[in-house]
């Protein structure tokens, strides 16, 4: 039931298991781009090079709106190798970015391609982080004496290093790089092979990069992030937001999605470290910047081995290896991998984050619950067993039959999947801190609470038995009365399971199977009480209304007056 609940706010669930996971998740690792993002990247700077100068000549930057039609001749070969160093029909929202502008700015020059021919790509490694293609044009465009045009972008470091810039050029682009970053830019750079190359060559490092300057992109922060991840911290949640951009960049998403406390450090320095020292690094960040899927796995193990749970969000083939060690491996569904998908716990059907902190509010109502649940039943089955050995053993002789304990199951079992699977979460559910993952459904605290009101019921319907048998009554009124009461301390108890604290505080809360079970649970009573073949058929007989009384106020009241003592004295030792 609790699964089905999760497909409502559109999360899937693959392994039923993860749904209890949920309510013990300590740190929750979360991509930045499509899951804190919208994944709707737009070029809005362009930062080009002096075009035949000094490569640390940087020229004057141009702003993009989305209505912009015309863009100076300055950022046109920015645009268009920015284009080139892009698949045809491009899946990543940034390579789309650079084609939409393309057909948007450059429609009407030359510096669109679409007859040229790819001849080899090089994408993307965790050594190398751009993307390279070569290109085969036709000799009407270019001079090239059969040769290719190279084009290249990606992460600035990796383009500095392939255009072999000199150090007082690389620091002066930084100074630009650092600009657009505290922007919340997403920053590529773009490069260009300085002649035609003439052979294919084995990797990118082979070829003469001229560097053509910086594309800063914006990707908007999703709807509501910020009040997700503020829930987070005050259920004990650590978010630790992982991605590729700049340090820089990635500081000012998290300040606008709310993670202001916390280092922003790169995967680099964090695998520099051991496990140990890395495990502690971690709890003071907040943000990994330039990280790659194998540092993902190695936060995971370092995270795990010093004792957390960790949900761990991903989409790509790289992060199937993460998610399946995580505790909790969660998916995207839009732009997921099957791979990934099928290496995951969860998957989010619309990539979320806010469905992720909703699942996890549901995971913990769905233990809490389940504790309550237990607690019952163990609860309601101390009076049942105890009216049944202990009136022979004191040789009163047997007041329940069998067709009395299964009218009770048929209370129970309902009662326990239906009644506590709807009951609404706690006020402070999300203000406490995760559970640990040793607890037990039925822990010290939650044993003594039911075994309390369990031995209330028993006593209660045991003295009640062993007075009207006392006061002369026959054996049948005697059942009557004790079965009476029974029931109704059933029902306590099951008012009282409710909350963790006395029964009122949850008696505001709706629980719309409660009701039913209520009415259907008296109304059954009253039958087998009042209908006089169903009463014959149960052993009962008909009691005078001062005896109905008696049985109705034994079998609601001592269950409900303890568990408001014990709330009470609870209530101040913790003001205590």
């Amino acid at each position: 039931l609790g699964a089905w609940r999760m497909t409502r706010i559109k999360v899937l669930t693959r392994q039923t298991t993860a749904v209890e996971t949920l309510g013990t998740t300590q740190v929750l690792c979360t991509d930045k781009t499509g899951t804190l993002t919208e994944n709707r990247m737009t070029i809005r700077r362009l930062l080009p090079a002096v075009d035949g100068g000094d490569p640390a000549r940087i020229g004057a930057a141009v702003d993009v709106d989305d209505d912009d039609a015309v863009l100076p001749e300055s950022v046109h070969a920015l645009i268009e190798f920015g284009i080139l160093a892009s698949p045809r029909e491009p899946f990543d929202p940034m390579e789309k970015a650079f084609i939409a502008l393309g057909d948007r700015a450059l429609a009407t020059t030359e510096h669109l391609h679409p007859d040229w021919n790819v001849a080899r790509e090089f994408p993307l490694t965790p050594e190398l982080l751009a993307v390279t293609h070569l290109w085969r044009a036709i000799p009407t465009d270019v001079d090239l004496g059969g040769g290719l045009v190279v084009a290249t972008k990606g992460a600035p470091e990796a383009i500095f290093d392939l255009c072999h810039l000199d150090a007082d050029a690389i620091a002066r682009w930084r100074v630009a790089l650092d600009a657009l970053a505290a922007r919340g830019l997403r920053v590529l750079a773009v490069a260009r092979s300085i002649k035609p190359v003439q052979q294919v060559p084995t990797h990118p490092h082979d070829v003469d990069f001229r560097f053509l300057g910086f594309v800063g992109l914006e990707d908007p922060l999703r709807q509501g992030v910020p009040e997700a991840i503020a829930l987070c911290r005050r259920a004990h949640l650590q978010i630790l937001m992982i991605t590729g951009d700049h340090a820089a960049t990635a500081r000012v998403i998290a300040q606008q999605a709310g993670l202001k406390d916390g280092d922003v450090v790169t995967g680099e320095e964090l695998m520099a470290l051991d496990d140990v020292a890395l495990a502690a690094r971690l709890e003071k960040t907040a943000v990994v910047a330039r990280a790659v899927p194998d540092h993902k796995l190695r936060i995971v193990q370092a995270l795990r081995a010093a004792g957390r749970v960790v949900a761990m969000t991903g989409d790509g083939v790289n992060d199937a290896p993460a998610l399946k060690a995580a505790d909790i491996g969660v998916a995207m569904g839009k732009r997921g991998t099957d791979v990934a998908r099928e290496a995951a716990s969860l998957i989010l059907v619309d990539d979320d984050f806010g469905a992720i902190v909703h699942a996890v509010r549901l995971g913990r109502r769905i233990f809490d619950n389940l504790q309550k649940s237990v607690g019952y039943i163990v609860a309601v089955h101390l009076p049942l067993a105890g009216l049944s050995l202990l009136p022979p053993l004191l040789g009163q002789g047997m007041i329940l039959s069998p067709l009395h304990v299964v009218f009770l199951e048929l209370i129970i079992d309902p009662t326990c999947s239906v009644v506590f699977e709807s009951e609404p979460e706690e006020d402070d559910l999300m203000d406490r801190a995760p559970r640990a993952a040793s607890e037990r459904l039925l822990g010290a605290k939650e044993a003594v609470r039911s075994v309390l009101a369990g031995l209330t019921s028993l006593i209660a319907c045991l003295a009640l038995a062993l007075w009207a048998r006392a006061a002369g009554h026959a054996d049948d009124v005697v059942r009557t009365m004790t079965f009476i009461a029974l029931v109704l301390s059933n029902l306590a108890i099951l008012i009282a399971s409710r909350t963790h604290g006395p029964f009122w505080q949850a008696s505001w809360r709706e629980n719309r199977a409660l009701p039913i079970l209520l009415a259907v649970s008296v109304s059954a009573l009253a039958v087998v009480v009042f209908v006089p073949p169903v009463r014959g058929l149960f052993g009962l007989a008909a009691v005078p209304g001062v005896l109905l009384v008696i049985a109705v106020v034994v079998g609601i009241v001592p269950v409900l007056c303890v568990d408001a003592v014990r709330g009470l004295v609870q209530h101040r030792r913790v003001v205590r």
